[in-house]
């Protein structure tokens, strides 16, 4: 029985350890208190009203009503969701006070609060949440104006006010929002014209005002090059068509009142997937080449006054599943490929027209004829250069039929050229989807919650953005000599320095096939969201165009500048410059909170980082920071892989690498840095990653002085036997030849945090003080460092 006391011991210290671990994982007493308040100030909502005191608000599980996210004992995010038809809120309650309450949760980065009945206007407190990134306050009854307030929040990067009762014009001061990515205002009864402000926003992605009473000319929008989605549908716009971005992928203008004719460079928006003109008084030519846009799945024009003469060869794209061409003015032949796409069930709707087809109901010819010669082309293609006037005088005498020949052959032409010469081969990229409905609102949360889970940790990185190449030339001296860090095959990295004087690394990669910015676009969206405070973020990117604007030469990846030295120069460098043991235990901990962030912080995880010790760097306070990891972009130069700000591609895996085990190959990458950090020794080939291992194995089965004559001599004197135990025995599991028998990152995790508990419960019985500074410090504290 004597043999068992320790063994007793030791699953105690284990179960006061988790238990400590586990309520250090709790609310902050004041944000639980908060939660409740909020709950009484709701009246009490079926998903709070189990609540009290005693409630693990960190822990409770999400529903489609409540869903809580928590960070090291403080909110991120906070989702509730009302009956639709059941208002909570009580119009006696000061929605002032409630909003001011959520400025209690000082982390507070999401906020959803949908279908909760507010009738009432948005208070001014709104502003003082400070941190958001989202807002969302969709589908309750909302009205007035938007509060001027709401311009302090600085980091909001969506706001979704839909299917409420605001009024009034959109304020001029939404460009104050400096990195907003999504406005929607839909459903409303905002009026007025839209503000030339909007013309600023040079991050918005998302611009969605449909269903208000928006008037006047759009301002024009062509230089919101990150812009993807324009929907203006069902207002009073017009009557000139506006003039637009060049990556749309989803453009709705219908039912409005534009009155001019369809610009050519409509023909050219190959990111289209979707395109509703519908519901206006469009007039002039159709361009048939708009059916076959590389990435068109949705094509609307019913409802105007467009004229031509369609042929039965006009190509369409395959994945077309809704085409309306119904009452407009057209003749001629149904496409064949329309034809086709009917006969597949899709949705091809061409009644009211002229055409020779008769399966759905046609004017007679005369009737498009007649009506062709009343149609005038508005004041928007007036714009254009004198020549044009000709083709108007000719369209006005001999109709629009003719004339669209010439334009349909010209265009059609014209894009079959351009494909010919390789511009629009790239695949289309499938990036958002269209739908007004709450369903979809959320859906936008949920995809957005993972920006505000990149920021999680209060790390104080500027708002992702793109850069102008203008911006990088002059911070690196137009990429001077003197500038340049490294090169490779791949491109070079560069140290440069913006006129506030923030320095940066700036990571060129030069194409060898032409490139256009589709190819890039969803590797991008990935990497802006890569934001934690134990990796080397990305600030930006920015590419290089050739003349036509369209295809890249090169891309710029700008990432934060770290010159405080790598972990290795730390743990098996010079002896004034290594680490303490409890520091060393910190290090591991924040490369693997780093490498779990990579695997779970963002969908998809990033995997297979082929992470090495001197891809770890410090910052000035001896904090890792993971320099090198699988960015999402791969540059199509042999299939070189680009990782972080390093050029080492990703050979020669190890034969233990198996397709189902992605993240145990990081496992193994961390316990070959767990192997340098407890010998101080540098790990320089497979070879001796095995011998080093073997030697821990053996040693984990002799005594303590046996452990410690392996372990570098410079942690003898600070090293509890349990700690390093702990350490070894973790680091031999990650190393294990096959992958399904490596430990997960958490189980990692935990093991270290044990190793580190362990360590300090005997911090009293060493002979140097391991406590980090109180304060940042401009260089690393000495009381880190061995002497």
């Amino acid at each position: 029985m004597a043999k068992l006391k320790p063994v007793c011991h030791f699953h105690l210290l284990l179960f006061v350890l988790l238990f400590s671990f586990h309520l250090s994982t709790q609310l902050q007493p004041s944000e639980s208190q908060s939660l409740l308040q909020i709950r009484e100030l709701l009246n009490y909502p079926q998903a709070l009203a189990n609540f009290d005191n005693f409630t693990d608000f960190c822990d409770t599980e999400s529903t489609p009503s409540l869903t809580i996210v928590c960070y090291e004992g403080y909110i991120t995010q906070l989702h509730i969701v009302g009956e639709v038809g059941r208002p909570t809120f009580q119009q006696n309650t000061s929605a002032d006070f409630l909003f001011s309450t959520f400025s209690q949760f000082p982390n507070l980065k999401v906020l959803s609060l949908v279908s909760l009945g507010f009738e009432r206007p948005l208070p001014p407190t709104v502003g003082k949440l400070l941190s958001l990134e989202i807002l969302n306050l969709s589908s309750n009854s909302f009205y007035g104006s938007i509060p001027e307030e709401l311009s302090s929040l600085k980091s909001l990067q969506t706001l979704i006010l839909d299917y409420n009762h605001f009024s009034g014009n959109i304020p001029s001061w939404i460009d104050s929002l400096p990195v907003l990515t999504t406005l929607s205002l839909q459903n409303n009864s905002f009026n007025g014209s839209l503000p030339d402000s909007i013309t600023h926003m040079w991050s918005l992605r998302v611009l969605s005002l449909s269903k208000n009473s928006l008037s006047g000319k759009v301002p024009d929008l062509s230089n919101l090059t990150n812009m993807q989605v324009l929907d203006l549908g069902d207002n009073l716009l017009g009557p000139q068509f506006p003039k637009l971005p060049k990556r749309l992928s989803i453009l709705v203008l219908k039912n409005n009142r534009f009155r001019s004719g369809i610009p050519a460079e409509l023909a050219f928006l190959y990111r289209l997937e979707k395109l509703d003109i519908s519901s206006n008084k469009l007039v002039g030519p159709f361009l048939a080449s708009l059916l076959g846009l590389p990435s068109i799945k949705y094509l609307n024009i019913g409802g105007n006054r467009l004229t031509g003469l369609l042929l039965r060869n006009v190509s369409c794209n395959s994945d077309l599943t809704f085409v309306n061409l119904s009452s407009n003015l057209l003749t001629g032949d149904l496409p064949t490929c329309l034809q086709q796409l009917e006969s597949k069930n899709n949705d091809v709707i061409y009644t009211g027209n002229c055409l020779s087809n008769k399966d759905q109901e046609q004017h007679p010819l005369n009737f498009c004829h007649n009506e062709a010669l009343a149609v005038s082309i508005g004041p928007h293609n007036l714009e254009h250069r004198k020549g044009h006037r000709g083709v108007m005088t000719f369209l006005r005498i001999f109709g629009g039929s003719i004339a669209g020949i010439i334009v349909v052959a010209l265009v059609f032409f014209t894009m079959r050229r351009t494909y010919k010469m390789g511009v629009l081969k790239e695949p289309p990229t499938r990036f958002v989807t269209d739908n007004s409905s709450v369903t979809n609102t959320a859906k936008q949360l949920y995809d957005a919650k993972y920006i505000s889970q990149t920021m999680k940790l209060g790390t104080s990185l500027p708002p992702y953005r793109t850069f102008t190449l203008d911006e990088l030339k002059e911070a690196t001296n137009n990429f001077d000599a003197s500038t340049l860090i490294s090169e490779s095959t791949d491109g070079q990295i560069f140290k440069g320095m913006f006129t506030d004087g923030s320095i940066v690394a700036i990571r060129s990669l030069t194409l060898r096939r032409r490139q256009t910015p589709q190819t890039y676009m969803h590797q991008l969206e990935l990497i802006s969201k890569l934001r934690h405070s134990h990796l080397v973020s990305a600030l930006g990117h920015c590419y290089e165009f050739l003349p036509d604007g369209l295809t890249i030469t090169r891309v710029f990846l700008i990432f934060e500048y770290y010159p405080y030295g790598t972990l290795r120069s730390h743990v098996s460098g010079l002896p004034g410059q290594k680490l303490f043991w409890t520091k060393r235990i910190s290090a591991a901990i924040e490369v693997v909170k780093g490498i779990q962030f990579l695997h779970t912080g963002i969908v998809p995880g990033v995997y297979s980082n082929n992470l090495k010790i001197t891809d770890i760097l410090l910052d000035q306070d001896l904090r890792v920071k993971i320099s090198s990891y699988n960015l999402p972009i791969v540059v199509e130069n042999g299939g070189t892989m680009i990782s972080g700000v390093s050029s080492t591609s990703r050979k020669g895996k190890r034969h233990a690498m198996e397709v189902n085990h992605a993240d145990k190959d990081d496992v193994y990458d961390i316990g070959v840095i767990l192997l340098e950090i407890i010998l101080g020794r540098q790990i320089t080939s497979q070879n001796e990653v095995h011998v080093s291992r073997d030697l821990l194995q053996v040693s984990l089965k002799t005594d303590d002085i046996a452990r410690k004559s392996i372990a570098d001599p410079a942690v003898h004197k600070g090293c509890s036997d349990e700690s390093l135990k702990t350490m070894m025995e973790i680091c031999v599991r990650c190393l294990h030849d096959k992958a399904a028998d490596r430990p997960s990152v958490d189980d990692i995790l935990w093991n270290l945090h044990f190793a580190g508990q362990v360590q300090d419960s005997s911090r009293d019985n060493t002979q140097n003080s391991q406590n980090p500074p109180a304060s940042p410090s401009p260089s690393p504290s000495p009381s880190l460092l061995m002497p």
